[in-house]
């Protein structure tokens, strides 16, 4: 059985005379016992396991050329559901988002230039739907090519995993 037990907080506040009459309010002085206590019983019918208040989303990032090996590089991240751009969570991860010119061209996240394109490899239905700058920078590209600054990872209630081709354009 869960039991949530809260306590008051007290306020009392001190005044002052001006001596030409006029009160004023110097402090708050604060009296304040715990808060809240929270006790849960395992035995309880009422029990279940706790849900992770915010779901998260994975993310693998593949690169866009094969190593000597053969084997194409792959980076991982993780992200809050519905929190950033795919753009932000790419640059907040050191994984590398922009062609050489793109570096030096592209508009800063603005959705203007076309420059952080990737591809959606897996996970589409966990990402918003393309935008109308998408549509109009994407109309001749695939329908997985989205632009990195206009895509929202997750909705805040989803969780699970995307595959994201990095440049897609260089892919051999």
């Amino acid at each position: 059985m869960a039991a949530i037990n809260f306590a008051p907080v007290s306020i009392r506040l001190s005044e002052l005379s001006s001596g030409n009459g006029n009160t004023f309010r110097s402090s708050i002085t604060l009296k304040k016992k715990p808060f809240a206590t929270l006790s849960v019983s395992a035995s309880s019918p009422e029990y279940s396991p706790p849900v992770p208040e915010n779901p998260e989303i994975e993310l693998e990032f593949i690169g866009p050329k094969a190593d000597g090996d053969g084997r194409y590089p792959v980076e991982r991240a993780k992200a809050i559901s519905g929190e950033k751009l795919l753009r932000n969570i790419m640059l907040d991860n050191k994984i590398e988002l922009y062609a050489p010119y793109g570096k030096v061209m592209n508009c800063g996240g603005g959705g203007s230039c076309g420059t952080c394109i990737v591809e959606i490899l897996d996970g589409k239905d966990l990402l918003n739907e393309r935008t109308n700058t998408e549509l109009r920078y994407l109309k001749k590209k695939p329908e997985s090519w989205r632009l990195a600054c206009q895509t929202i990872v997750g909705n805040k209630e989803n969780s699970g995993k995307v595959v994201v081709q990095r440049l897609p354009q260089w892919k051999r």
